[in-house]
Parts: C-alpha cells; structure tokens; sequence
C-alpha cells in the first residue's frame, strides 16, 4: 500500500498520465530511512524538503508541518508492516496535474513509498571489491538546482547503465568545470592523512543529509579535519580512502579506482562514530 495525499491505496493506477513529475519532471523527493518506527535525521529532511520546494517555486500547504508529514511517512510504515522493523520511505511531491511547461494549478500532490530495508544500524560494506570510475559522458551543472533532490535524474539514470555495462559498482559525476562532485547514488568524500575533502555545494553536488551529518562527525572528532573543496580527477588516486554517503547505506568505501587500491581504517573510524551518534541519539 502507498499513501496518495493521505489515502492508503493500492499501488496501481495511482498516478495519471498527466501528472507533472511524469510529464516534466516537476517533483522533488526526499529518501527516508526508518528504524522501529524513527526516522534518522527526520529534522533536515524536513527543512531540506521545505527549501527544495521553495527554490522550485511550489507552494507550501499550511498542513505540510513536520509533525503532519511525520505522522504520514509512519501510518505508511504502520499499514506495510514495517513498524518494527527498518524500512526505506521515499516522498515525492509534484504539482499534480495540467499545463504545459507552465502549470495551471497550485495543487500540491504527494506520494509515500515505503519498502523493506535488511538491516538497521549502518555497516561497512567491503565484503567484495567495490569498484568505480569516471562518468565522462554527461556533465553535471555547477548551481542551486544541482543541489537538488528532484526528478530530473537523467544523468544518474545513463551513469548507472553505464557503471553496469562496463562492470563498475558506481561511477563518479563531474560538473562542467571537469571536478568530481558525487557519485551516482551519493555524496563522494576523499582522505588524505588525516585531511578529509568534500566538493563544495557550489560544484553542483547534492545538499545530502549524511554529507551533513558525516561533516558533523569529523568536525567534532578532534582527530580529523574536514573541508569543503573541489576535488580534481587527479586527486582521487593519491587519496589514501574514498568513501560515497547516503541515508540508505550510510558510508560505503571505494575499494578501487583505476587499479589504485584503497584503505577503510579511517572510513571504519567514522561510521563507527556516526552509529555511536545514531544510539544517543535514540536514548
């Protein structure tokens, strides 16, 4: 079952052919993780998701408060079986339906997805090679709208099919200033020693909740620093570790990147550290 602007329904038929997301791309989303009934980092979602809407020029319903949406994302959880358990909830909202390029209506529509996730706390995943390159055929924007969490995925969409046709586990975006600014499915961080870069949101990179909450992290170890910077091609293979972060798996190290071959005892340090935040704040 999905929720459709507050009404549990079946999965079908639920979005019209006319429907501006579909049509034009006219949405944002947020990605959700949620763990027995919390949802990680629920604050900045929020107010990320306020923002998206605003620099995309929707209008806000007064009932869009975060205790509302809250209670949504977990009557959607509650009516999946999911409360007990983690789950991956994903809202859309577009403008509903009608006009060209210009929309006719201020309606604000919204979507609630949720799905089974197989694990709670985040874990370092290095089981197996993971593997990625340069996608060089498509360049992302330097911008605001980069920033971004909207439907307009084009080039994640061909960099994906590129990563499987050539066998890769994800790829690495560049802007059209030729810097690296995220991968396919998240936010990039390169460390140096005990130095830790992150493109800077003016590249064009994502505005990431766990970007935020890692530099969060490092900036309160006491052990590293970290740096928002723009980060060259040439840097990557004379970083000592590479990590890509999301809400969904948390830290995921680059194992190898053009033979270079990399460590995980910094990245195993952090996510170490972001579970220990996660548990207090629980308590």
């Amino acid at each position: 079952m999905i929720n459709f602007n507050g009404k549990l329904v079946a999965e079908t038929n639920v979005i019209s052919l006319e429907n501006r997301g579909y049509k034009y791309g006219d949405a944002i989303f947020e990605t959700l993780k949620v763990v027995h009934g919390k949802i990680f980092f629920w604050e900045d979602h929020y107010f990320r998701l306020m923002a998206s809407m605003r620099i995309m020029r929707m209008e806000i319903p007064m009932d869009f408060t975060m205790e509302f949406l809250e209670a949504e994302v977990l009557k959607t959880i509650n009516t999946n079986g999911l409360a007990k358990s983690s789950a991956r909830v994903r809202i859309n909202v577009d403008r509903g339906e009608g006009g060209k390029y210009r929309p006719i209506s201020k309606t604000i529509s919204y979507t609630m997805v949720a799905e089974a996730l197989p694990s709670s706390f985040y874990e370092l995943s290095t089981a197996k090679p993971y593997l990625v390159d340069l996608y060089k055929d498509f360049y992302v924007a330097p911008g605001l709208l980069s920033t971004l969490k909207t439907n307009n995925k084009a080039i994640n969409v061909l960099g994906s099919i590129y990563a499987e046709e050539n066998d890769f586990d994800n790829c690495l975006l560049l802007n059209t200033n030729k810097n690296v600014v995220e991968a396919l499915n998240g936010n990039i961080f390169l460390v140096k020693g005990e130095h830790i870069k992150t493109p800077p949101l003016e590249d064009g990179c994502l505005k990431g909740i766990m970007r935020k909450q890692i530099i969060e992290v490092i900036a309160n170890s006491g052990d590293y620093m970290v740096e928002e910077a723009s980060i060259s091609p040439f840097e990557l293979q004379k970083a000592d570790e590479l990590f890509i972060t999301n809400v969904i798996v948390g830290i995921q190290p680059i194992l190898t990147y053009r033979k270079k071959e990399f460590s995980t005892s910094l990245t195993a340090d952090i996510l170490k550290r972001l579970n220990t935040k996660l548990r207090l704040a629980q308590l």
